[in-house]
């Protein structure tokens, strides 16, 4: 059962029923040569205990896809790379909104990489084969959904452009949505105004439609009979009764402004609600806090949309107090702590040679990676004890998006040719601690003395509905997050966007709350770009002095093999001599990496003596490496000996060479004469003018 529609210009190609077809949904989706297989399976046993979808989306790209065997020892994919985890995210976020909120079965959605041609992405066919997936599927999935990736190319926009295309545009945005409005926004943009994101957004909205109409028809084809959605068992005697005990109690609660404090007393609202119904409602605990998430949801959002007025007392477009402080760590190259509210950012910025660069291996092939943002969410953050599985998905996310926000600003390799490894450990968290880290390391970067072009700030978006009215919330707290509809981050400079991250927990957002929610955003960017200022308003002047020093130099593409020598002897002599790192590119640019300047010095005067040509005229420390009855030969150049004749030892007769020089010597020589056959004459005599009266013999 094969679907094909033309959509932006690309023909593409819906499969079901020919692979995988024990999977509960199975659809073979292409575009070109790129193909991605899709599944969806959900179990028969609903999973106890749960509070959420139990839902894993796997997405993996198969080296022999483009002809490629995995690096490593074992020559086989591994864990999930990073694009492969936000690969994931993005499928992830988008579907799962539309299952039942109390859908406990567990469900795995697994998308992997059958071929790819190297100019159309698989990631968005993934998604949007995910989507089909599940609509044929015997799961009760709301959709289908879709998802495209827009760009602009001077001015003109383009819905799935290649990468080529990608590297020349000002924009490359993520836009998922129903055929009704948009569920999902997520990209980096080279400061571009709110309008022209808007627009893009709706243009891909277009493409979207035709997306989601191919899908309905391969549904309408297939006819999948949907599983039952879970019902509840309604305990409305115990919802009577935890609402009359907790209503007053719950008021007072939430106009405790501190989160910790605010959590305890909830938590000991919890156990005393147990507590006295527990012998009418034996082991009530998990439905007592079922039944105050709901009360505590509810009148957060009441008392947001009818007094404008928040948990923590602020307006609605309101920011809270910031903190910036740099030099925080005195042997860090950069460092920051970046305090707004109760959320807390500690960032450093390290500065490294091309060595330390990140080695990618992906199935376009290898790369290295010269900036790298890194998050870290620790449990005690939130004052909370968990076990600590390395870096979670959430993590690899929020540090994406903080890369991604501050890349535009970044000088060039050429500009400043460091590999900048920034860090952002979130010391507390109450709501958008990835906002937190995007200004933490703008501050970071400048504190090490990193020369961007401007500055970046960030912000979390919140959105509180009930359908008809709707409060736009300006930097969101955790609880506003957690009860809220919408999680919108923007960042960009004084001039304009530079990324965006957009969830939705409603069923989609118009486009008039989204360009609102874009115009508050950029007010409340704008003022924590002043308040930034106060810390540090722009880079240092100088490096740390505890970050390496590089000494550029360009040399003849000819002459790169004498400095590397064979098997690399020469440059690894160097660098056992001098003790420094140091990099040779193609184009002959030399790079040296050192703390110490007279290292530095010494390294880079080693590399000119090799690639220097012999200068008539010039005097060269030497070396006596052969003794002959005729005179000695010397090395007066890495590579370069010449001829110190008998005669031109001393001003008057030498008897025999070895009155004058012995092997091994180290002196001085004047290089006179280059002969037609390219042989080099020394002298030791002519550095001095001959004595007075003196007549050649």
């Amino acid at each position: 059962m094969t679907k094909e529609k033309t959509i932006a210009g690309k023909v593409i190609t819906l499969e079901t029923g020919r692979i995988a077809k024990q999977a509960h949904g199975s659809v073979l989706a292409r575009v070109g040569d790129t193909m991605v297989l899709a599944t969806a399976v959900a179990s028969n046993e609903m999973r106890e205990g749960f509070d959420f979808v139990p839902l894993t989306v796997e997405f993996r790209e198969k080296f022999y896809s483009s002809g490629k065997i995995p690096g490593g020892f074992l020559r086989r994919e591994g864990r999930l790379s990073d694009r492969e985890i936000l690969s994931s995210r993005i499928i992830d976020r988008q579907i799962r909104p539309l299952l039942p909120k109390n859908w406990y079965y567990e469900t795995q959605v697994i998308v992997n990489v059958l071929s790819y041609d190297g100019e159309n992405q698989p990631d968005m066919l993934g998604a949007v084969a995910a989507s089909a997936a599940l609509s044929i599927s015997n799961i009760p999935f709301e959709g289908p959904i879709a998802s495209v990736r827009g760009g602009r190319i001077d001015g003109e926009y383009i819905i799935d452009p290649s990468y080529p295309q990608i590297e020349k545009s000002d924009m490359e945005i993520v836009v998922a949505g129903s055929a009704d409005s948009i569920v999902m926004v997520e990209g980096e943009a080279k400061e571009v105004s709110e309008d022209d994101l808007l627009e893009l957004v709706k243009k891909s909205h277009e493409a979207i439609r035709e997306l989601i109409a191919m899908q309905e028809e391969l549904v309408a084809e297939v006819k999948p009979v949907k599983r039952e959605k879970p019902v509840e068992e309604a305990k409305e005697d115990l919802i009577v009764s935890v609402r009359k005990m907790a209503e007053k109690k719950m008021d007072d609660i939430l106009n405790i402004v501190m989160k910790q404090e605010r959590n305890d007393a909830e938590n000991a609202l919890v156990d005393e609600i147990v507590a006295a119904l527990e012998e009418s409602y034996p082991e009530c605990a998990n439905d007592v806090k079922n039944i105050l998430h709901e009360i505590h949801k509810e009148k957060i959002r009441i008392k947001i949309l009818n007094k404008g007025v928040r948990v923590d007392g602020r307006k609605t477009n309101q920011i809270r107090l910031i903190t910036p402080e740099v030099q925080v760590l005195p042997r860090a190259h950069g460092s920051s702590l970046f305090t707004r509210g109760e959320t807390q950012a500690l960032v450093t910025t390290t500065l490294g040679s091309s060595r330390d660069a990140q080695l990618l291996d992906s199935i376009d092939g290898n790369a290295d990676k010269v900036y790298m943002l890194q998050y870290n969410f620790p449990p005690f953050c939130t004052g909370e004890a968990k076990m600590i599985r390395g870096v979670s998905r959430r993590e690899v996310g929020h540090g994406n998006l903080a890369e991604r926000s501050l890349k535009p600003v970044l000088p060039t390799a050429d500009e400043f040719p460091y590999t900048i490894r920034i860090v952002s450990d979130v010391m507390e968290s109450n709501g958008s601690s990835s906002m937190a880290s995007v200004c933490g390391a703008c501050l970071s970067l400048m504190d090490a003395g990193v020369p961007i072009r401007k500055m970046v700030s960030g912000i979390a978006m919140g959105l509180i509905t009930d359908g008809k009215k709707a409060a736009v919330l300006s930097d969101i707290l955790g609880d506003e997050d957690h009860y809220g509809d919408m999680d919108f981050k923007v960042t960009g400079t004084d001039d304009g966007i530079t990324a965006i991250q957009m969830d939705l927990k409603i069923q989609g957002l118009s486009f008039e709350l989204m360009k609102t929610a874009l115009q508050q955003a950029k007010e409340g960017r704008l003022h924590i770009l002043n308040e930034m200022r106060k810390g540090l308003d722009k880079p240092r002047p100088e490096l740390s002095k505890w970050a390496p020093r590089i000494t550029s130099l360009k040399i003849d593409v000819e002459k790169i093999g004498a400095v590397i020598g064979p098997s690399g002897k020469v440059i690894k002599d160097i660098i056992a001599k001098t003790g420094v790192e140091m990099d040779v590119e193609q184009d002959g640019t030399i790079r040296i990496f050192t703390m110490d300047a007279a290292k530095a010095k010494e390294a880079e005067n080693m590399v000119r003596a090799l690639v220097a040509e012999p200068e008539v005229g010039r005097i060269y420390d030497a070396t006596i490496t052969r003794l002959m009855d005729f005179g000695a030969f010397a090395e007066f150049m890495p590579g370069k000996e010449g001829l110190i004749h008998i005669g031109e030892m001393a001003w008057g007769r030498t008897n025999a060479v070895t009155d004058v020089v012995k092997l091994g010597d180290k002196i001085k020589v004047k290089l006179f004469e280059i002969d037609s056959q390219g042989r080099m004459n020394l002298s030791i005599r002519r550095i001095s003018e001959p004595p007075e009266g003196y007549v050649e013999p």
